[in-house]
C-alpha cells in the first residue's frame, strides 16, 4: 500500500492532519492502534476557551474539523470575557462526548481520500535523509511520501497514580516506544512533560444545591461559520470551591502524590496545575474553584474541572469528599497524571517539518503543547503542508499578523517550549484586527486559493463579504452633520464635521437601532454584518493604528531566507549569533528577528548580505 501522506496518531491532531491532507486530494492514511477511539475527548469534555476559541474558529475558516464536531457535540455555549471587548472574547462549548466523536468519525469516514489502519506503529522509514513511509508492528511497511507524527501523549508514556507507575500513552492504551526509539535515532533534542486528569464523578450523587448554577449564554453562538439547524438541548454547569479542610489533607499527604514525590520528572501545565501544585504554590488561598461538567445528555458521569492530581485512591476520596456538594458522591474513575516524550519544537520548521528529516511532520503534544485546539491547529498546518511536500509544492506559512495558527507555530519553532505550551489572547500583539469573530475574513479566502476550503463553504463566504462590503460603503457614505445630529436627540459635539455611521456609532448614547430609525437599509443586513460593523466601531481609529503596525511587521516576514544560507559567511555577525542562525534556519528576516539573542546589528548584517546575493522577496 502506497500513500502520499500517512498520519500516525488518531487525536485531535491527526484528524485534522489527515482532514487536510484528503482535502487537498492526496491518498492518505491514518494510523492508530484502535480506530474506535478518534475523536475520543481524553481529557475535559469541552472546546475553546480564551485564545483557545480564537484557534478552533481559525481551524473552521479552513474548512477543518473541530468547530464542526465541537458544534455537533455541544450541550453549553458560552461566550468568555463577555462583558471585555470582542478581541478577547473567547467562544467555548460543553460537549457530549459521544455526540463529539460520532461527529468526527462521520466527517473522517466520508472522505473518499483518507483510509484509517488500526494498528501501532514501530518505526519510521529513512532513505537518504527523507522520510518514506512507516513500519507496522504486526511487520508490513507502508510507503509515503510524506509522514506526519501525532502522537500525544504516548511516546514512552508512563501514567502515575500515587506510588504506582505503569506504561501507558492513555488510561487502557499501550504506549509508543518503538517509534519513540526512532525519534531518539533521528538525533533530534527532546524531553519529558507531564499532564494530568481529574477523577470522574456521578452526578446523581451530587448535592447541587451546595454549589453555584453556572448556564450557558441565551443565545448560543456556535463555532462553524456555516452552522444551520437545531442545537442540542443546553444544559448548566455548576461551581463548588475546595475549602480548609481539602487544604489540610493535601499538606498531610504530599508525601504521597507522584508530583511532588519526585517520582515525576517531566514539567507539567503551569496554567492548568494538580491541586497539590495550587495549594502548595498559592498557599495564601483558601479557597480554589471547582467547574462541575457534565460529560453528555445520555450519562449522569460529571468531570470536575479544576481537581487533577496524582494522589493515591484512598487520598482523593478524601480531598473529593470533603468539597461542598461532593460530600456522599460516588467516584466513576481515579484522577492520574501521565509523563510523555516530547520533540523540542525548535528542531522544526514554520511549515512543522522536521528540518534535518525531509517529509517528516509533527504536530500535537509531541510538540509540547497542551490542549485539543493548539494540537488540532498543528494538526491542519502539517496536513496542509505534508501534502503539498508530497506534490512537489512549496510549503506554506501561516503568518503571526494574520492568525493565532500562526503566533502558536511561530512561538514553537522561535522560542521552543519549558513546559506545556497553552495559547492565550495576550500572545498576539495584533489581537484587535486577529479576533475569533472575524476568522473567515482573515483564513478563507486563502483556504480557497490553497484547496482547503470547498465549493459549499467559500460560497457562503462569497455572499458574506459582498454584503459586508455593501454594508461598509453604505456606513462610510451615510451620517450626519453636528446640527442634523442634534435635531434627532443625538449628543454630537458641535464642531460642524459631518460623522459617518461607523463614526456614530462609537458615541456611547448611540446604538445600531438608533440608527436604524433614520437609514432603515441598516436593518436590512444579516446580524453577523451588524455585529461587524459594531465591532469596527468599536475599535474605530485603533484598527488603522494596527494595520500599519502589521504592514511594517510584513515587510521583514517578506524577506525569506535561503534554506542554504551558511552563517557563518555572513559578515558582522558574532560567532554565537552565527551557531544560533545555523542551528534555527529561520525562514524569514522577520523569524530571525525574533529569536532569542538576536541583535538589531545582527538584522541589519543579515538584511544587507541577503540583498547583495539578490534573494527576491516572497510575497
Amino acid at each position: 500500500m502506497d500513500f502520499g501522506v500517512i498520519v500516525i496518531g488518531g487525536g485531535h491532531a491527526g484528524v485534522e492532519a489527515a482532514g487536510a491532507a484528503a482535502r487537498l486530494g492526496v491518498r492518505t492514511a491514518l494510523i492508530t492502534h484502535d480506530a474506535a477511539t478518534i475523536g475520543e475527548m481524553s481529557c475535559n469534555p469541552a472546546v475553546g476557551g480564551l485564545g483557545k476559541g480564537h484557534l478552533v474558529r481559525e481551524i473552521d475558516a479552513l474548512d477543518g474539523i473541530l468547530g464542526k464536531a465541537a458544534d455537533a457535540g455541544a450541550i453549553q455555549f458560552r461566550m468568555l470575557n463577555q462583558s471585555r471587548g470582542p478581541a478577547v472574547r473567547g467562544p467555548r462549548a460543553q460537549c457530549d462526548r459521544v455526540l463529539f466523536k460520532s461527529a468526527v468519525k462521520s466527517f473522517i469516514d466520508e472522505d473518499e481520500n483518507l483510509k484509517v489502519i488500526s494498528q501501532g506503529v514501530e518505526s519510521l522509514v529513512l532513505k537518504n535523509g527523507n522520510c518514506c513511509g512507516v513500519i507496522l508492528e504486526n511487520g508490513d511497511e507502508i510507503c509515503a511520501s510524506a509522514v506526519i507524527v501525532t502522537t500525544g501523549t504516548f511516546l514512552n508514556g508512563v501514567i502515575h497514580l500515587g506510588q504506582k507507575q505503569w506504561p501507558a500513552g492513555r488510561l487502557d492504551a499501550p504506549p509508543s516506544i518503538g517509534l519513540a526509539q526512532s525519534l531518539y535515532g533521528l538525533g533530534l533534542k527532546m524531553g519529558r512533560l507531564k499532564t494530568g486528569t481529574p477523577a470522574r464523578l456521578d452526578g446523581s450523587t451530587i448535592d447541587y444545591s451546595a454549589c453555584e448554577i453556572q448556564p450557558g449564554d441565551d443565545e448560543p453562538k456556535p463555532f462553524s461559520f456555516i452552522h444551520s439547524g437545531a442545537l442540542n438541548r443546553q444544559v448548566p454547569c455548576h461551581i463548588t470551591w475546595t475549602n480548609e479542610k481539602t487544604h489540610e489533607i493535601v499538606r498531610e499527604n504530599l508525601h504521597l502524590s507522584a508530583i511532588n514525590s519526585g517520582a515525576i520528572t517531566g514539567t507539567g501545565p503551569r496554567y492548568c496545575p494538580s491541586i497539590e501544585d495550587k495549594i502548595v504554590r498559592f498557599s495564601d488561598k483558601s479557597q480554589h474553584q471547582i467547574f462541575l461538567e457534565p460529560e453528555g445528555l445520555t450519562t449522569t458521569t460529571i468531570y470536575p474541572n479544576g481537581i487533577s492530581t496524582s494522589f493515591p485512591e484512598e487520598v482523593q476520596e478524601k480531598i473529593i469528599h470533603s468539597i461542598a456538594g461532593l460530600e456522599n458522591v460516588r467516584i466513576e474513575k481515579w484522577a492520574y497524571a501521565i509523563e510523555y516524550d516530547f520533540v523540542d519544537p525548535t528542531e522544526l520548521g514554520l511549515d512543522l517539518g522536521v528540518k534535518t528529516v525531509g517529509g517528516l511532520y509533527l504536530a500535537g503534544q509531541i510538540n509540547g503543547t497542551t490542549g485539543y485546539e493548539e494540537a488540532a491547529a498543528q494538526g491542519l498546518v502539517a496536513g496542509l503542508n505534508a501534502a503539498r511536500y508530497s506534490k512537489a509544492q512549496e510549503p506554506v506559512y501561516f503568518s503571526r499578523a494574520n492568525s493565532y495558527i500562526g503566533v502558536l507555530i511561530d512561538d514553537l519553532v522561535t522560542k521552543g517550549v519549558s513546559e506545556p505550551y497553552r495559547m492565550f489572547t495576550s500572545r498576539a500583539e495584533y489581537r484587535l484586527t486577529m479576533r475569533s469573530d472575524n476568522a473567515d475574513q482573515r483564513l478563507t479566502g486563502m483556504g480557497h486559493e490553497l484547496g482547503l476550503v470547498g465549493e459549499k463553504r467559500n460560497d457562503i463566504f462569497t455572499a458574506k463579504m459582498n454584503e459586508l462590503a455593501s454594508a461598509r460603503t453604505y456606513a462610510s457614505a451615510e451620517g450626519f452633520t453636528p446640527n442634523e445630529a442634534a435635531v434627532r436627540g443625538f449628543g454630537v459635539r458641535q464642531d460642524g464635521r459631518r460623522r459617518n455611521l461607523i463614526e456614530l456609532l462609537t458615541l456611547t448614547d448611540i446604538g445600531y437601532d438608533d440608527l436604524c430609525k433614520h437609514f432603515p437599509q441598516l436593518s436590512t443586513y444579516s446580524p453577523e454584518v451588524r455585529e461587524q460593523l459594531e465591532i469596527e466601531a468599536i475599535y474605530y481609529g485603533y484598527l488603522d493604528r494596527q494595520n500599519a503596525d502589521i504592514t511594517a511587521f510584513k515587510r521583514d516576514e517578506a524577506l525569506s531566507l535561503p534554506l542554504d544560507l551558511d552563517y557563518l559567511r555572513v559578515g558582522g555577525l558574532s560567532t554565537e549569533i552565527q551557531e544560533k542562525l545555523n542551528r534555527f534556519r529561520p525562514a524569514t528576516l522577520g523569524h530571525a528577528s525574533r529569536l532569542e539573542g538576536i541583535t538589531p546589528g545582527a538584522i541589519t548584517a543579515l538584511l544587507a548580505h541577503v540583498k547583495r546575493g539578490g534573494q527576491k522577496n516572497v510575497a
